[in-house]
């Protein structure tokens, strides 16, 4: 039986110290291959049109051209890469500009290595003061647009679903929601797959990305 591909990345970080670090630190993932090193937005776009990676690793203060552009650009090439943003910067405006390019993730540098390789290999994740940031532009624009653009009514969320997708916003599985809200695991597993349904998405990581989409629009 063959192995499994592994995960095809671009790093897109303007510092080489940095761009070295992360390069040596996914380098010791057996499945992980860092394919492209970008010092610019502009060679983050021109890279990721030759060597086709599955996900950039996105900073966004960068010469040339800045991560949000870049990644709007990158997702129009290849809306199948993902964007994880990797920054320093958690101000409202590059929050919610980078979500709205449709980076996939938003970690500041400060997160655990944990963290960033979960996020690598598939669970979109906000960091906690991104997550927070999320949920306040939620509750900002309450009641949601459907954001499938149905002519149905408007469906607002709730006080209890609010508090589930701050929890998801941050990555946590529904046994640990469950323990926090004191809820059976079977509910919330149910007040997930309603949230899905709400707000139009296909799976439980991308319900806060999804959100403030739909409430910037």
């Amino acid at each position: 039986m063959s192995a499994a591909p592994k995960i095809r990345i671009l790093i897109a970080e303007d510092q080489q110290l940095i761009r070295r670090a992360f390069k040596t630190m996914l380098s010791l993932e057996p499945d992980i291959d860092v394919v492209a090193e970008a010092p610019d937005g502009h060679e983050a776009v021109r890279l990721a049109r030759i060597v086709h990676p599955d996900v950039v690793l996105m900073d966004l203060n960068m010469p040339r051209l800045g991560g949000v552009a870049a990644t709007r650009q990158i997702l129009a090439d290849r809306p199948q890469t993902r964007v994880v943003v990797l920054t320093t910067f958690d101000e409202d405006s590059l929050v919610f500009d980078a979500i709205s390019a449709g980076a996939a993730a938003y970690l500041l540098k400060d997160a655990e290595e944990r963290e960033i390789l979960a996020t690598i290999r598939g669970q979109a994740r906000l960091s906690p003061s991104i997550a927070e940031k999320v949920l306040g532009e939620l509750r900002r624009t309450r009641p949601l647009q459907s954001p499938t653009g149905s002519d149905g009514p408007d469906e607002p969320l709730t006080e209890r679903e609010h508090e589930i997708l701050s929890l998801v916003a941050n990555g946590k599985s529904n046994k640990e929601i469950a323990g926090a809200l004191h809820l059976a695991e079977g509910t919330v597993k149910n007040y997930v797959s309603r949230l899905m349904e709400k707000l139009g998405v296909r799976s439980r990581t991308e319900l806060a990305v999804k959100v403030v989409k739909s409430g910037k629009k």
